[in-house]
């Protein structure tokens, strides 16, 4: 570069996966020399890792370009950086539609930025989305938290859901061997780091691009197995996975949960829709049934699990009573949490060709139905908690109350109390509840202490 401001600034847009890849990305760009910069509008280098799972995220990215593109037409040696899934989607399309854009780059290349970025400062514009075996990265990532940490376990997705673009742009399932994950999270330990939640697109899947089979004839490695494996890595007390996939959530996982200490008792498993013709459409593999049966040996085996999913309104042809049987399926389960999305067409998905397009009010209308269900499922699954004693790691210090601290319980409700960052950050604390809302509660500190499990 010629310039000697070396500051860069990432804005995230999307999933976990997205957050997981900038942290990488942040570590290649301080291993060359950069600064993190606040504001990006003092950065030299700008990233956006982008997202296109829905049409209102891709249009909030090229709403951010446009404005940099302005100020680069001013401050010639601004690097503009466009990764992740639309990167992906876009390719060179990005560059003729925003020419100021120096490098476009799918989430498979996130660990070659430094050379893409050398071609950058070499005077070329770089497209980088061919597919490519992932590669170990030895780059220490810059983790937003010194407390939790996210640890990629499979990338890629070989599911062909019939609305969803992830395959197209995250590429092939290609899982990590055990040893290197085992081998991140042993860093992490030393480092400090308390809580750790395994990351993959089909986190259920891991494994199945491993050689070698068992005696019984399973895949030799699964994501079972990988929690066995990485159970007793020292230094770290908590350990999360997500997101799962019906179709390969097995009977034996939920034991394996329900029998390891470490592992929190929350499960994030999206549902999509509770009317089995729906997920017929949508390619999901499962019946609303079995959907059920999942959530039934859960709560089979650990009664006070939390239980988090995702659903769509408004897929193509999807009718009332459709939508009204998600809505029973949300009723019936009583979800301690649910991300909601009416329906958006996706480039190059079938979904997106089909007649019976619904309009957005329909769509609109559904979601506000579904979100007010799910407020109100939620605000009665947090009853429980009111009175209780819970385990709470902090994490950092209340940004709406500076008085307070907030961290999570192992069923991964975000609870607050009165307390010193300094004192109790990083440390599991016992938590009498004495507040409940739908999505958070609040206490009062009983004990904080250091605790490794296992």
């Amino acid at each position: 570069m010629t310039t000697a401001n070396r500051r860069y600034h990432i804005t995230t847009f999307g999933c976990q996966m997205n957050k997981a890849d900038s942290e990488r990305m942040a570590g290649i760009l301080e291993d060359m020399g950069f600064e993190w910069s606040e504001d990006p509008n003092e950065a030299s280098l700008l990233l956006y890792n982008t997202c296109t799972i829905r049409d209102n995220a891709e249009q909030k990215v090229y709403s951010y370009l446009g404005r940099q593109a302005k100020r680069k037409q001013e401050q010639a040696d601004l690097t503009i950086v466009v990764a992740g899934c639309v990167a992906q989607q876009e390719g060179e399309t990005l560059l003729r539609r925003v020419p100021e854009i120096d490098l476009v780059m799918g989430p498979q290349h996130a660990n070659r930025l430094g050379e893409l970025l050398e071609q950058v400062f070499d005077g070329n514009q770089v497209v980088a989305t061919e597919p490519i075996q992932i590669v170990e990265d030895i780059t220490k990532p810059r983790r937003d938290s010194t407390v939790t940490a996210w640890v990629n376990v499979i990338y890629g997705c070989n599911e062909r859901c019939t609305y969803c673009v992830v395959p197209n742009v995250r590429g092939v399932e290609q899982s990590r061997t055990p040893e290197a994950i085992a081998a991140e999270m042993l860093e992490l330990g030393k480092q400090g780091y308390k809580e750790i939640t395994l990351l993959g697109q089909n986190i259920d899947a891991y494994g199945r691009d491993l050689p070698g089979t068992t005696p019984e004839g399973r895949h030799l490695h699964t994501l079972t197995d990988l929690l066995y494996y990485v159970h007793d890595v020292p230094g770290v007390d908590r350990l999360r996975f997500a997101t799962s996939h019906p179709r390969y959530f097995t009977e034996r996982l939920i034991r394996a949960c329900a029998e390891l200490p470490k592992v929190c008792e929350h499960f994030h498993i999206p549902f999509q829709s509770g009317d089995n013709e729906i997920l017929k459409r949508m390619s999901r593999g499962y019946t609303h049934e079995k959907y059920r049966r999942i959530i039934d040996k859960i709560r089979q085996l650990m009664p006070d699990a939390s239980i988090s999913a995702d659903a769509i309104v408004g897929f193509p042809g999807e009718t009332e009573a459709q939508f009204e049987n998600t809505l029973k399926l949300v009723a019936d389960i009583g979800f301690d949490h649910l991300n909601t999305a009416a329906y958006s067409p996706r480039p190059g998905t079938p979904a997106a060709l089909w007649d019976a397009q619904l309009s957005e009010e329909v769509k609109s209308d559904r979601l506000q139905r579904l979100n007010h269900l799910v407020a109100t499922t939620a605000q009665a699954r947090s009853q429980r908690y009111l009175g209780r004693v819970e385990e709470v790691l902090v994490e950092d210090q209340n940004p709406k109350n500076p008085q307070q601290v907030m961290g999570r319980t192992r069923g991964n409700r975000l609870t607050f109390f009165d307390g010193d960052i300094v004192q109790f950050k990083g440390k599991l604390v016992t938590v009498k509840i004495t507040e409940v809302r739908a999505f958070s509660l609040t206490g009062e500190p009983i004990e904080a202490r250091q605790l490794v499990v296992g």
